[in-house]
């Protein structure tokens, strides 16, 4: 007999890989189209949705409280626009 596939998280090498990888799940950042750079949308309710999923669901060996600053670094690196991309007028 079969058994269904549980979904899971792909393996991340990285604190910050892991955060990003959150972030990107709750909606919370998303990726330019053109260029890749991530954008931060700047929603609240995506954010508390991250912060929740890191808090029950960090890697190995890291504290919540770790997880926790590891997800503020990575936000507070990220812009609203791509770099990249012209502005918008």
């Amino acid at each position: 007999m079969l058994t269904p596939k549980t979904e899971r998280r792909p393996e991340v090498r990285t604190l910050r890989g892991w955060a990003i990888s959150i972030l990107n799940e709750a909606g919370a950042i998303r990726e330019c189209e053109e260029h890749g750079w991530m954008q931060d949308r700047a929603d609240p309710h995506a954010r508390e949705r991250a912060f929740e999923i890191a808090h029950r669901d960090r890697p190995a060996g890291v504290s919540p409280a770790a997880a926790i600053v590891e997800l503020r670094e990575v936000l507070d690196s990220l812009g609203d626009s791509c770099p990249e991309c012209p502005p918008k007028v």
